[in-house]
Parts: structure tokens; sequence; C-alpha cells
């Protein structure tokens, strides 16, 4: 039998953030309503951030108290700061994300903090969970390079991993913040992460920015992750890496597990009609290529000619 793969969506968070165009609030519920329909181990939904610093997530607690709960389904949300934290735990998430970078100048232009720094905050942020269920995960951006300072030693990456885990978060996502990461550098990286620390909860999350986010997530499984990151459609990017573009696509990284015989617990067609509505939702196309060409064992007539 299989191991499962647990897929975990972010396009409601990690997408919509940076659409020109603010996704209502209703519309965002009944989205995350059918997600959580189609096998899903993980929806992350909203940032609970400053209003001024990510318009279109204004609405985070509307959304996080709007949703309908499905068992067997984890709520995460992304936590900025304790103030945002507080917030979180008041709408009783499943679990916080918390974000840092591998590198000091994408830290200091994505979020105005060192990594050093950025540690010392998410202290103070895990001391505010004590005492509640909620789990508590940290992306790790530009985890396999910087669009700035290039290449982020592995040895670096390793540092702040063990600095994490010993700060008391359970869950580490590596992030390929630019899709700057190629297969070999993957699976080198994740399987040194998982030799060294293998009873922490490693989760990859790549771009697909120079066209290798799907080779990149087969590299991670290779290495023996199981938990992906991936967002509806392609959407996604982040605002503060110069040339990023979308998160690899979930139908597209579900249709190639199911295609490779393995066990994602995902309805791909109810996956694919939440895709189908997002062109929709946001005003434009979307990146995804399955939806626009159908799974592979679609068939079509033969020509008419051939039929004589």
């Amino acid at each position: 039998m299989n191991k499962r793969l647990y897929i975990q969506d972010v396009a409601t968070r990690d997408g919509f953030q940076i659409e020109p165009a603010f996704v209502p609030t209703e519309d965002k519920i009944a989205l995350i309503d059918r997600l959580s329909e189609t096998g899903l181990a993980k929806i992350e939904v909203t940032s609970f951030t400053s209003p001024k610093a990510i318009p279109n997530l204004r609405d985070a607690e509307e959304v996080m108290r709007g949703i309908r709960r499905v068992p067997g389904v984890e709520y995460t949300v992304l936590v900025p700061n304790v103030k945002g934290c507080e917030r979180a735990l008041a709408c009783e998430v499943d679990e916080i994300n918390l974000v840092m970078s591998a590198s000091d100048t994408h830290g200091l232009a994505n979020l105005r903090m060192t990594p050093e720094q950025s540690l010392e905050q998410f202290k103070a942020i895990i001391e505010v969970t004590r005492g509640s269920p909620v789990f508590v995960n940290a992306s790790l951006s530009t985890a396999f390079g910087c669009p700035f300072e290039g290449e982020v030693p592995p040895a670096r990456v390793m540092a702040l991993v063990q600095q994490l885990l010993d700060i008391g978060v359970q869950g580490v996502t590596l992030c390929d913040t630019t899709g700057m990461a190629d297969p070999a550098q993957v699976e080198r990286l994740c399987r040194d992460a998982l030799r060294r620390w293998p009873e922490a909860v490693f989760t990859a999350h790549f771009h697909n920015t120079r066209g290798m986010g799907l080779a990149n997530a087969l590299a991670a499984l290779n290495a023996g992750i199981d938990r992906f990151d991936a967002s509806l459609g392609g959407l996604g990017g982040c605002p503060y890496a110069p040339g990023a573009s979308g998160n690899i696509c979930t139908e597209d990284l579900v249709h190639m597990f199911q295609r490779m015989g393995l066990d994602t617990r995902v309805d791909l067609d109810r996956l694919l009609q939440c895709a189908a509505d997002l062109p929709r939702l946001v005003g434009h196309d979307v990146p995804g290529a399955v939806l626009k060409a159908g799974t592979s064992d679609r068939r079509y007539s033969k020509p008419a000619w051939m039929e004589g």
C-alpha cells in the first residue's frame, strides 16, 4: 500500500493576497467550503496580518468564522506577530503558520527583519500558544536560493531549522520562494533534513517560476517528503521577490501523483470544478494546465475522415 501524501492548498491566502482585485468574503467562504469536500489534507485559509499591509485579506475573521469545517481537514492561517496570533486563536484555528527567510536581504525586504530577529519574534508568538491545541508550523522562505543574494548555503538552512525546532516549532516548510531550486538540490536538502530530524513534520513548498515546480515536487517525494503545499489554479507569488510567479498548481500536482498510482485522498474531479471557477473570482485566466488540457486519460473522437 502506498503511503498517503498530504496535499495542502494555499490559494485563498498565498494566491488571493496578491490579486489586483479583492475577492468578496462570501466567495472566499464558498470556495473554501468546496475545497473542504475534495479530500485535501489542509487549507491555508487566510492571514491575520494588518489590513493595511495586505488589504485583500482584511476579512480574515469573517472568513475563518464563516467556513464550514469538515472533519479530517486542517485549517491553518498565517500569523505575522503576537497580535495576529491572538486573533487567530480567537477563531480556533487548527494551525498557525509563521514565516521567516533563510537570507538576510529577503528577510529585510519581505518582513523588515533578519532571520535572527524573526526567531526572537517567534518565541513570543509560541508563548501565546501555550496551553492551546494549535499546531505551530514555520515556513522557511528562500531555503533553496535568494533572489538578492543567490545561493543560501545548506548549512545555513539546517542551522535555522534546528533553531526553529529548539524554540518549539512543530513543523517546518522548506520554501522555494522564487522558483530557484532544481531537482537535484531539492532532493539533497530534503533528504538531509529528514535524516537529521526524522520525527519533525516537513512540508515542501515550490513555485513554478522557471518551470521546474512539479519536477522539484517529485524530487522532494523521492527524498521522503509526504506533505506538499500547492495553490489551486497555480495562483500566488511573493510580492517581495522579483520575478516570482505562482505556486505549483494543486490540481496539476494531484494529477501527477495520481497518475503515478500514489494515494492523495483527493477527488480530482471536484478539485477541477473548484479550479474552473477561479477565473470568474479573480477576473483573469489561471496557469493550471490540467484544467485546460483535461486529465491524461481524456480521449478524443477520431477525425471524421478516419471513420469512413
